[in-house]
């Protein structure tokens, strides 16, 4: 095995280069501080599992300094982003290119370099990889990806001393031929590497926000959005949304207050559940198989939920009613988009003795009503959708993983 240590003249290098990138940026320079650099001759740039970054010396020493510093970068973010432990059991090479993207846009965002052929897509970038990875399995963009840069283990050549155990103890190389979605990355090291990148990010934005200089709070606020990956599966936030909502309507039942009787409401009654599926062709019939799927997963748990279905455009079509295991209704659409036919059908429709909840499917680019309906509202934004923040009204939930 060759020897893959660096020459001084390459170790001096990267101390110059993290001392310019904090000259210029104390956050992404905090970062680089939790990270390790490693040489490797496997590696054909630079690439991470990550906890460590490693780099072929070769390569590393033919860069410019500010591609230097771009690379060192950029592999810093994919471990401080988590993108290794996020791939789950997703296809690796479509994930590393919606990483590289998004990693790619913030540092061009932020003024460094990287080596031409780089991956960038201004109309992706600002998007989680999730979302990225999703556009891209609906879209099939074609890039050319030099090489994988995001390890499932540390390279061969590194010493196993300085290796973190990926599979059972003391038999590292048995883990590089299983994926990430079984459990050659254990739970624990999974734990630690969030734990240790969560400590890395608070560090770095405190000295940022202390200091004032190198980013700007919009891009901090970014950069800090970007490292926290999507906690809660958007199923997870379906079923929280339905099931919380009281049934037994916890008081009086309203049907016989206008005559006088204060009675307490029954256990048990009817929850409607008013859904509305986007068909101007911003859904497309995967994502709309999947929703409904687990719309119908939650029908059958609890019965006293009953589905009205709406395809809606510009206008509303519908509803059908749904009960668990029912077929579901051919869509119908395909113009522009507008929020306010469904909200006006609900209006019209809902009674008011039953509970209800609206659930609008959508990328969330289309015409709101002026004043919030009176019932609860989730939203659930397709990959690339509106921001959740921009929502005017109600609860969102971005329809990822």
């Amino acid at each position: 095995m060759s020897d893959p240590n660096p020459s001084p003249n390459l170790e001096q290098r990267f101390s110059a280069a993290l001392l310019r990138i904090r000259s210029r940026s104390p956050f992404f320079a905090t970062l680089a501080l939790f990270a390790r650099f490693r040489p490797s001759r496997e590696v054909v740039t630079a690439a991470t599992d990550g906890r460590d970054v490693y780099y072929n010396p070769a390569f590393m020493s033919r860069l410019p300094e500010r591609e230097f510093e771009g690379v060192l970068l950029h592999e810093v973010l994919h471990a401080a982003h988590l993108h290794v432990t996020r791939r789950s059991l997703r296809n690796p090479q479509l994930w590393n290119i919606a990483a590289d993207i998004v990693v790619n846009g913030i540092l061009r965002d932020h003024g460094f370099e990287l080596p031409q052929g780089a991956l960038f897509d201004s109309a992706l970038e600002r998007y989680s990889v999730e979302e990225v990875y999703a556009l891209l399995l609906k879209h099939s963009q074609k890039y050319e990806l030099p090489g994988l840069d995001l390890l499932e283990a540390a390279p061969a050549d590194v010493g196993e001393d300085e290796r973190e155990s990926y599979g059972q103890p003391g038999n590292p190389r048995r883990s590089r031929a299983r994926g990430l979605g079984d459990d050659s990355m254990s739970e624990a090291r999974k734990n630690r590497l969030e734990a240790h990148w969560a400590r890395a990010n608070q560090q770095a934005a405190t000295l940022a926000r202390g200091l004032h200089k190198g980013d700007a709070p919009a891009g901090l606020e970014r950069l800090l959005a970007a490292a926290s990956p999507p906690r809660l599966d958007w199923r997870a936030v379906l079923w929280r949304f339905l099931t919380a909502t009281p049934t037994d309507f916890e008081g009086f039942d309203r049907r016989y207050i206008g005559r006088g009787l204060y009675l307490d409401a029954l256990q048990g009654h009817k929850l409607r559940l008013y859904l509305a599926v986007d068909t101007s062709g911003s859904v497309d019939d995967a994502q709309v198989r999947a929703f409904l799927a687990e719309v119908q997963g939650i029908l059958r748990a609890y019965p006293q939920l009953e589905c009205w279905l709406y395809y809606a455009d510009a206008a509303v079509y519908g509803p059908y009613v749904l009960g668990p295991g029912d077929p579901i209704p051919t869509p119908r659409g395909g113009g522009g988009t507008d929020f306010r036919p469904f909200f006006q059908a609900v209006r019209e429709a809902h009674e008011d003795y039953l509970g209800g909840v609206c659930v609008y499917l959508t990328d969330g680019y289309g015409d709101f009503p002026a004043e919030p309906p009176e019932l609860p509202v989730l939203w659930a934004i397709t990959p690339g959708g509106l921001d959740l923040e921009h929502l005017p009204f109600g609860e969102g939930v971005r329809l990822v993983g």
